[in-house]
């Protein structure tokens, strides 16, 4: 089920000078936001040579025009990342006047410090690929770390899909709330949440032994007889959050819900989160859910929030040149 936020009416008519194009991630989110701004999507030919290359061409004029690509890099990561280069570079030599990367899931940004040694820094070196490549804007969603936008040399716009999921739950409150922070890394993104739902707020001691597992060794406050919000940017196997669920569950919490942005849900994700303590999970659909139109297979604990409205408004003050200020709270 997807869910638009109501109450406000997003008036919206840009011609003349913009054009908003798609690649192969997330062509559903790209219509979505055309829809909100009532222009159609830009024209183009995407295939692929027999080899697997990459074909890309644009079927309309691109010549002096404010030019949007929507791509999220996410799985096929790699795949995705290239599209969206090869695009780029596209609009740049077809004379666009300028150029904008939205990109609502970011890709390799947990790659985004030398922690252990002999280890690269790929969200850097992505963002040198994307500003190569001719960008000269970035319009994102909830990085995995906020550092990121220092990557770039180009400006970026970081907005957050807490405005909407908070106004979903406003809407859905729930009862004896407290919001839980997945690990001491995600405790200002829970404390945020906390504060704006006026529920208290407890986070999780977590020590990873290897990528993709979690071992949970403690939880911080208390949760027992209480409803639980697990606040996290992302899910990738869904082993850390079924972990915490587990913990919070032992620890005597009541109902436990989980709410994420960025929904990868790579390997048995969906299989864990369905047989998991979680009541439901909260998600948006910055990455598109489910495989050639098939349902999840979740258990039906999966709720999708579209960011389409947040992302037009975005990218109508940055062709207007106005404050974008106001979306990042």
């Amino acid at each position: 089920m997807v869910f638009t936020p109501e109450g406000v009416t997003l008036t919206m008519s840009v011609t003349g000078g913009v054009k908003i194009f798609s690649g192969n991630a997330h062509r559903g989110l790209a219509e979505e936001i055309c829809g909100h701004l009532s222009c159609d999507l830009g024209k183009v030919s995407t295939d692929r040579f027999s080899d697997g290359e990459f074909n890309f061409q644009i079927e309309e004029n691109v010549r002096g025009s404010d030019v949007f690509i929507v791509q999220p890099t996410c799985p096929p990561v790699d795949q995705n990342l290239m599209e969206l280069l090869i695009m780029i570079d596209t609009c740049v030599r077809a004379s666009a006047e300028r150029v904008t990367a939205v990109i609502p899931y970011f890709g390799y940004a947990r790659s985004d410090k030398k922690d252990r040694p002999r280890v690269p820094i790929a969200a850097k070196l992505v963002a040198n690929l994307i500003t190569t490549a001719g960008a000269q804007r970035i319009l994102t969603i909830d990085l995995h770390a906020s550092q990121i936008q220092g990557f770039f040399d180009i400006p970026v716009d970081h907005l957050y899909a807490a405005p909407i999921v908070v106004d979903y739950f406003k809407n859905n409150p729930i009862e004896n709330l407290i919001v839980v922070a997945p690990d001491t890394g995600g405790a200002e993104r829970a404390r945020a949440y906390a504060k704006r739902l006026n529920a208290g707020l407890a986070l999780c001691d977590k020590r990873r032994e290897r990528a993709n597992e979690a071992d949970v060794m403690n939880i911080v406050g208390d949760v027992r007889g209480k409803n639980c919000l697990i606040v996290d940017d992302m899910c990738d196997t869904g082993g850390t959050i079924c972990k915490v669920a587990e913990a919070l569950h032992k620890a005597g919490a009541n109902e436990i819900f989980a709410v994420f942005t960025h929904s990868v849900l790579s390997g048995r994700a969906m299989e864990n989160i369905s047989n998991s303590h979680l009541k439901k999970v909260i998600v948006t659909n910055t990455i598109p859910l489910g495989v050639n139109g098939k349902p999840l297979a979740d258990g039906g604990k999966i709720e999708v929030l579209s960011v389409g409205r947040l992302l037009a408004s975005a990218i109508k003050s940055i062709h207007d040149e106005t404050s974008v200020s106001s979306l990042f709270i």
